[in-house]
């Protein structure tokens, strides 16, 4: 990808790396930092950094791995930073806090070497960000026609991350998901029950037997999928009612992104898998 490259979703300029020490709260970690702070040695200033991500990170939160930390935009804030990536070595090879990683801050022109693997992204804002961004810049085929968005819609009693308006064209209503689990290069959701998924899924179907369009919008935050099924050995039911709102009208459209230092593009549709 040519230096000149600007990403779909840009990553904040504010950006540095840590190690993880573990998940302390649903929506708190603690890490080392990467970085040179007066009176301190390198790699051993300790932080706290927010999540975001409500899910169960299953395989990503190993002791030691590396992340990329976004600095928090108000000084207000309880917190002073924010997980978006998590470094995976496909060799299972844990890092310790005493492995030799780059200093921060991460510059988009720097070159980095990096300890082996690939990133996965844990930040779920992302989806809902880049399906906009993917929409106004006219990158979704199966929204072509389509002009208008709204986020955050109401249907009812539920509200669902995105309405498509175009002229002449049934309302498309979509539901976004943030996925990074990914096992045999399968990429799957969920990666714990969840019963506000299932809830989901039989909205869409509803509205799919209406006669109006319903999606879910997978993104797939790591690079080493090719193909896409719902993880029943987690959540059988939301298997289940994942196949049976595809037999009744749901689309599903899985896409793989791209992530980088720089921030995360759209990638191609990914197929689903046989049988799911």
């Amino acid at each position: 990808m040519p230096a000149s490259h600007v990403p779909l979703l840009p990553l904040p300029a504010a950006c540095c790396f840590a190690l993880l020490k573990r998940r302390t709260k649903r929506f708190i970690i603690e890490c080392l930092l990467l970085e040179e702070a007066p009176g301190e040695r390198k790699g051993t200033r300790e932080s706290l950094a927010h999540t975001n991500n409500s899910g169960s990170m299953l395989g990503l939160l190993r002791p030691g791995s590396l992340l990329l930390l976004s600095a928090a935009p108000s000084e207000k804030r309880k917190l002073p930073y924010t997980l978006e990536y998590i470094r995976i070595d496909p060799r299972a090879v844990k890092a310790s806090p005493s492995d030799s990683f780059p200093p921060l801050p991460v510059g988009p022109a720097r070159a980095l070497a990096l300890p082996p693997g690939l990133w996965a992204g844990v930040n779920t804002l992302t989806p809902n960000r880049l399906l906009r961004a993917a929409f106004e810049a006219g990158l979704l085929p199966w929204a072509k026609g389509y002009t208008g968005f709204q986020p955050e819609a109401r249907r009812g009693q539920s509200r669902l991350d995105a309405l498509l308006t175009g002229p002449g064209l049934p309302p498309f209503w979509v539901e976004c998901k943030n996925v990074t689990l990914v096992e045999d290069e399968t990429a799957a959701f969920p990666d714990a029950v969840t019963e506000r998924g299932q809830k989901h899924l039989r909205e869409l179907a509803d509205i799919a037997r209406s006669g109006e369009r319903a999606a879910l919008f997978f993104c797939v935050q790591r690079e080493d999928a090719r193909c896409f099924a719902p993880a029943g050995y987690i959540d059988p039911d939301y298997a289940a009612l994942f196949r049976q709102a595809l037999a009744q009208g749901v689309e599903a459209h899985p896409h793989l992104l791209t992530l980088s230092l720089r921030g995360v593009d759209l990638g191609p549709e990914l197929p689903l898998a046989p049988g799911g």
